[in-house]
C-alpha cells in the first residue's frame, strides 16, 4: 500500500504593510490608497486606517510568488500592477477581482502609466522596452525599442497621442503613438534619469536624475505648432526652412533648471491633480514641495525681477555709465520685455522630513478643505505616513504602523492552545491572532532573538541580543520585568516539559536553567510572574541552540565548534557528542518519542541522529543556503525545515524523503512554529512577513510530487530557452524600433497545441461527413455517429471554440507558432465564422496576424488564392456591417444625451457629479434631522429630571 500524505497550502500572510520595491498610489476617488505588500496589493481606507481589500494572485499559479514592482490607478475603478517576472495584472478595485493578465516583458516592470481616459496603458521594464496595451481589448498593441537601459518612467502627452519615456541611459525619448516611431531624443542629463512628470495642463515636463538640479521642459502641442506655422510669412519660411522643420518635431524644449536642496538622487517627481504643487522625493528622508505659480503670477514675478535688475544697474557709478552708453541702450531695450524663467514659475514652498528613508510618494487626487494637499509616503521600515501640506508648514496626520514589524521577524512562537502567536523583532514584540492575522498587542522591547509563551497565555518570555530576558504581561501589553540573564546574546530558549521553567543558551558560553515564581512586587497589590536561575552550566564554546527532550531526560546543546553535546538533564553529565557538520548548527529539535534528533546547519545540510547511540541515520542536502529552523510535527517523525533560500520544506524523517516544498517568502526565512495538532505551520522572514500554511484534506503521494518537481525543472529550462540568452543581441536603430508586444510563454505553446489538435479532429470529422454523404448518395442509409470529443459542435464551431478559449493577450503569439499548413486550414474556416456578428473582431485579428506572418508563402501558394478571394468578398462586407451598427448606436446614444441635456440645467458630462452632490446634500440634511431629534429628546429628559428635582 502506497502511503498518502496531507498537503499543506498557503492560507494567510500578514505583517507587511508596504514593500520596498514598488510605488504607492491613490485610487481615483482619493479615499483609498493602493499599497503593494510583496505579491499582494492592499487597498487601505485612508481615513479609517484599515486595509479593506487585498488583491492577490490566485494560489493555483505554481512557482515562487513574485513581488509587485509597480502600480498605477486608472480614472475608472481599474488598477494595474506590474510584477518582477514582467507580467501585468489588471484588477477591478470594486469587485476585488483580476480582470486580465498581460504578458510581454522579459524583465521586472518598472513603470506603468494610464492615459487620461484610461483606455491605454504604457509599461516600461528592465528589459529596456516600452509596451503599449489596449486596456479595453486586453491586448498588446506594440513594443517600442530604443532605450539602452532600464526604462524608469513614462508620461502621456497631447491627449494620449504622444508618449515620453525616461531611462537610465540618460535620455528622454518622445514617441509618436500614431506613427509608432521615436520623434525626439532629449539629451542634456549627466546621469541616470529616475522620474518624469507633466502638469495637468501639459505646459511643463519635469525630469529628476542624480544631477543636483531638476530640469524643466516646455511642452509643444500639435495645435500650437500648426498656428505658429500659419503665422510665419513666406520669407521667414524661405530663410529659415531648416529651423521650422526642426521645430515641427521638437515636442520638448528646454525651459531651465532649479537647484535642489538635497544631494541624494531624485526618486520621484509628481505634480498634484490641480497642478499647483510639485513634489520632488529624493532617495533619502526628504520631499521638497514646490509651489507652481499660474501664468499671471509668474509674469508679475518676472516683471519684478526685471525692475530689480534695472535698479541695480542705475545704482552703478556714473563714469561707467557714460563709457558704455550705447551698449546700455541696447540691453535696456532688450530687457524691457520680461521673460518668464523657471524660478518665476516654481518656488520652493517647504521640505517634508520623514522619520526614515522614503520609498515612494503619492498626492491625494482630492484636495482637502483646510490645506493645499495631502501627501502619502511609504517608508523603507514597513510604514505608511500621511502629511497635510499647508502654505506655512506640513504636519503628519496619520501613520499606519501597528500591522507589521519595522524590521525582519527573528522568532515566532505559538501558545500551548495555538490561540496566540508571538513574534519578535529588533525593537518590538507583537502578539497576533494566528487564525485572522490581526495584531492584538505591540510591546516595546530589545532586539528579540528567541521567545516562548508561558502556559495559560498570561505571560511571555523573550531573550534579547544584549543578554536580557524580558517578561511580558500579555493581557496588559507591558513588559513587567527585565532580568540581566547573560553576558552575551540569548540565542535560544527551550521550555522544560513539566511547564514550570525553561533553559536558555547564550554566546557567553553559559546554559542556564530557570524556574517560574509568582511573587508580589513591593508597592503593588497584585502578584506577577518572575524567574529565578536554578542552575548554570559552563560550556567550552559559544552556545547557539538548546533543546530539551520531551521526557525531560536529556538536554542538547549546539556549540560554535559545529558539534552538538547531549547531556543528562538531572546530573548535567555528558552523554553523547554529535559530530559531523562542517559548519555550526543553527537549529535542532527532538521528536516527541525522544528517538530522533534533527540538526540543521550553515553547511545547508539536515542530519537525522538517533538519540539512543548518537549515530547519524542520514545526512540530507536540504536547502540551497543555510538551514535556519527545523521542527518536528508533534507525535510524528515528519518535520519542517526553513532556510535562507526562501523555502520551507516538509520531510519524512523515517524514509528520509522530501514530501513538499512551500514557496512564498521573498527573503530569508528565519523561524518557524508548528501547532500542537500539526494542522498549521507559521513562518517568519527577513521580508517582514509572517505566513501561515494550513494542512488541507487533499492527499498526495511522494512519487507524484517527484514527477511534478521534474516537470517544473523541465518547464524552467524551456522558459530559459525562450529567452535565447546565448544569441548575441542585434543592434537597435538609433531612432527606435517597433516590435510585437507579446511574449512566448508556456501558455501560448499550450494554446497552439490545442488549436492544432482541434484542427486535426475537425479534419477527421469532415472526412467522416463526406464519406457518410457518399454512402447516402449510393443508397446505403446509415445513421451518422458524430465524434463525442466535439461536444455536439460542427467542425467549424469546434475550431472556433478552441480559438475563443485563448486569452486575447496570448492570441498573437499562439498564431505565430502555427505551421503554415495549419494556418491555411484555419483561414479556410474563417469564412463560416464571419456570419456570427460577435466573432467578427476575432476573425479580423486572426486573419490579419496570419496574413502578416505568412505573406510571402501565401502569395506563392496557388491553393491559398481561392481562400483569400472568398475572404476578401466576405470580410469587408461583414466589417462594414459592424461599423454601421456601431455608428448607428453611437448616433442614437448621442441623440439621447442631447435630449437629456436639454431637459436638465446641467451638462450631460456633469450629471454624475451633480447627482453625487445632491446625494451628499441629502445625507447632510438627514444627519442634521437626526441630530435635532436626539437634541430634543435630551432636552425633554433634562426638563423631566429638573421637574422631579423641583418636586422633591
Amino acid at each position: 500500500m502506497v502511503k498518502a500524505f496531507l498537503r499543506y497550502e498557503p492560507a494567510a500572510s500578514f505583517g507587511v504593510i508596504v514593500s520596498v520595491e514598488s510605488n504607492i498610489t491613490y485610487d481615483n476617488s482619493g479615499k483609498h490608497l493602493l499599497v503593494p505588500a510583496l505579491e499582494r496589493l492592499g487597498v487601505w481606507h485612508v481615513r479609517q486606517g484599515v486595509c479593506t481589500k487585498t488583491l492577490s494572485p490566485s494560489p493555483s499559479s505554481r512557482g515562487p510568488s513574485l513581488a509587485i514592482t509597480s502600480v498605477a490607478s486608472s480614472p475608472s475603478a481599474l488598477v494595474a500592477s506590474g510584477y518582477a517576472d514582467g507580467s501585468i495584472r489588471i484588477w477591478d478595485c470594486d469587485k476585488g477581482t483580476c480582470e486580465t493578465t498581460l504578458n510581454g516583458h522579459k524583465g521586472a516592470v518598472t513603470a506603468l502609466r494610464y492615459n487620461k481616459v484610461g483606455s491605454l496603458l504604457a509599461s516600461g521594464s528592465k528589459d529596456n522596452d516600452v509596451i503599449l496595451w489596449d486596456v479595453v481589448g486586453e491586448t498588446g498593441l506594440f513594443r517600442l525599442r530604443g532605450h539602452r537601459d532600464q526604462v524608469t518612467d513614462l508620461v502621456f502627452l497631447d491627449s494620449g497621442k504622444k508618449l515620453v519615456s525616461s531611462s537610465k541611459d540618460k535620455f528622454l525619448r518622445v514617441w509618436d503613438l500614431e506613427t509608432q516611431h521615436c520623434m525626439q531624443i532629449v539629451s542634456g542629463h549627466h546621469s541616470e534619469i529616475w522620474s518624469i512628470d507633466v502638469d495637468p495642463d501639459e505646459r511643463y515636463l519635469v525630469s529628476g536624475s542624480v544631477d543636483l538640479e531638476l530640469k524643466f521642459y516646455n511642452v509643444k502641442h500639435d495645435s500650437t505648432n500648426a498656428k505658429s506655422m500659419e503665422n510665419l510669412t513666406g520669407d521667414e519660411i524661405g530663410n529659415d526652412g531648416e529651423s521650422s522643420t526642426l521645430n515641427k518635431w521638437e515636442v520638448l524644449k528646454h525651459f531651465g533648471e532649479i537647484q535642489r536642496q538635497s544631494k541624494d538622487r531624485v526618486a520621484t517627481v509628481r505634480f498634484n491633480k490641480l497642478g499647483n504643487l510639485l513634489a520632488c522625493q529624493v532617495a533619502g528622508k526628504t520631499v521638497e514641495i514646490f509651489r507652481v505659480l499660474d501664468e499671471a503670477e509668474s509674469k508679475r514675478k518676472a516683471k519684478r525681477r526685471l525692475n530689480r535688475k534695472k535698479e541695480k544697474k542705475s545704482g552703478k557709478e556714473v563714469v561707467e555709465a557714460t563709457k558704455n552708453v550705447e551698449a546700455n541702450r541696447g540691453t535696456e531695450e532688450a530687457g524691457n520685455i520680461p521673460v518668464v524663467k523657471v524660478p518665476d514659475v516654481f518656488k520652493l514652498l517647504q521640505t517634508v522630513r520623514a522619520s526614515k528613508k522614503i520609498c515612494s510618494i503619492s498626492f491625494c487626487p482630492i484636495a482637502p478643505k483646510n490645506s493645499l494637499a495631502s501627501l502619502a509616503l511609504s517608508l523603507n521600515n514597513n510604514l505608511l505616513e500621511f502629511y497635510s501640506i499647508e502654505s506655512g508648514a506640513s504636519s503628519k496626520t496619520l501613520a499606519i504602523e501597528l500591522q507589521g514589524h519595522r524590521s525582519d521577524v527573528r522568532s515566532v512562537t505559538l501558545s500551548s492552545d495555538n490561540s496566540l502567536l508571538m513574534s519578535t523583532s529588533h525593537n518590538a514584540v507583537k502578539i497576533w491572532n494566528p487564525s485572522t492575522g490581526s495584531c492584538l498587542r505591540t510591546i516595546g522591547s530589545g532586539y528579540g532573538l528567541c521567545g516562548l509563551i508561558v502556559p495559560h497565555n498570561k505571560y511571555a518570555v523573550v531573550g534579547t541580543k544584549d543578554g536580557k530576558i524580558e517578561i511580558i504581561d500579555v493581557g496588559s501589553g507591558t513588559c513587567s520585568e527585565v532580568v540581566e540573564a547573560h553576558g552575551g546574546p540569548v540565542r535560544s530558549i527551550a521550555t522544560i516539559p513539566n511547564g514550570n521553567g525553561f533553559v536558555t543558551g547564550s554566546a557567553d558560553r553559559d546554559v542556564k536553567f530557570w524556574e517560574y515564581q509568582i511573587k508580589k512586587k513591593p508597592g503593588q497589590d497584585s502578584k506577577c510572574l518572575t524567574i529565578s536561575n536554578v542552575r548554570t552550566m559552563k560550556m567550552n564554546e559559544e552556545v547557539l541552540v538548546v533543546a530539551v527532550s520531551p521526557d525531560a531526560k536529556y538536554v542538547a546543546v549546539a556549540l560554535l565548534d559545529s558539534t552538538v553535546k547531549v547531556l543528562f538533564m538531572d546530573s548535567l553529565k555528558f552523554f553523547l557528542s554529535l559530530y559531523g557538520h562542517k559548519f555550526p548548527v543553527l537549529c535542532m529539535d527532538i521528536s516527541s518519542d525522544g528517538e530522533l534528533i534533527v540538526t540543521g546547519s550553515i553547511d545547508k545540510n539536515l542530519k537525522i541522529w538517533g538519540l539512543d547511540f548518537g549515530d547519524c541515520h542520514k545526512s540530507i542536502f536540504a536547502h540551497a543556503d543555510s538551514v535556519t529552523a527545523v521542527q518536528f510535527v508533534r507525535n510524528t517523525h515528519y518535520m519542517f525545515s526553513a532556510g535562507k533560500d526562501r523555502l520551507v520544506k516538509y520531510w519524512d524523517a523515517d524514509k528520509f524523503e522530501l514530501l513538499l516544498t512551500l514557496e512564498g517568502h521573498h527573503a530569508y526565512v528565519w523561524c518557524l512554529a508548528i501547532s500542537n495538532r500539526g494542522d498549521f505551520v507559521v513562518t517568519g522572514s527577513h521580508d517582514r512577513s509572517i505566513r501561515r500554511w494550513d494542512r488541507t484534506e487533499e492527499p498526495f503521494f511522494i512519487e507524484e510530487e517527484k514527477e511534478k518537481r521534474l516537470e517544473e525543472m523541465f518547464e524552467a529550462d524551456i522558459e530559459n530557452a525562450f529567452e535565447d540568452r546565448h544569441i548575441p543581441k542585434e543592434e537597435l536603430p538609433e531612432e527606435g524600433a517597433v516590435a510585437l508586444a507579446g511574449k512566448k510563454t508556456q501558455e501560448t505553446l499550450t494554446a497552439t497545441d490545442s488549436v492544432i489538435d482541434a484542427l486535426d479532429v475537425a479534419e477527421v470529422e469532415l472526412k467522416h461527413l463526406a464519406e457518410h454523404e457518399e454512402e447516402k448518395a449510393r443508397g446505403k442509409v446509415a445513421e451518422f455517429q458524430p465524434n463525442i470529443i466535439m461536444l455536439g459542435l460542427s467542425p467549424s464551431d469546434y475550431v472556433l471554440r478552441a480559438l475563443s478559449n485563448i486569452s486575447t493577450n496570448d492570441l498573437e503569439q499562439t498564431l505565430l507558432a502555427l505551421p503554415f499548413a495549419d494556418a491555411l486550414k484555419l483561414l479556410s474556416y474563417t469564412k463560416d465564422w464571419t456570419s456570427k456578428p460577435d466573432k467578427v473582431e476575432l476573425v479580423c485579428r486572426i486573419v490579419t496576424v496570419l496574413l502578416q506572418t505568412h505573406h510571402s508563402q501565401l502569395i506563392s501558394t496557388p491553393s491559398a488564392r481561392p481562400v483569400l478571394t472568398v475572404l476578401k468578398e466576405f470580410l469587408y462586407a461583414r466589417v462594414k456591417e459592424c461599423k454601421d451598427t456601431l455608428g448607428f448606436n453611437l448616433a442614437a446614444m448621442d441623440h439621447l444625451k442631447q435630449l437629456m441635456a436639454s431637459r436638465s440645467d446641467a451638462l450631460f458630462q456633469d450629471a454624475k457629479s451633480k447627482l453625487l452632490e445632491i446625494r451628499s446634500q441629502q445625507s447632510k440634511r438627514l444627519e442634521a434631522r437626526t441630530e435635532t431629534k436626539t437634541e430634543k429628546r435630551r432636552k425633554k429628559k433634562q426638563k423631566k429630571s429638573n421637574d422631579l428635582h423641583v418636586w422633591t
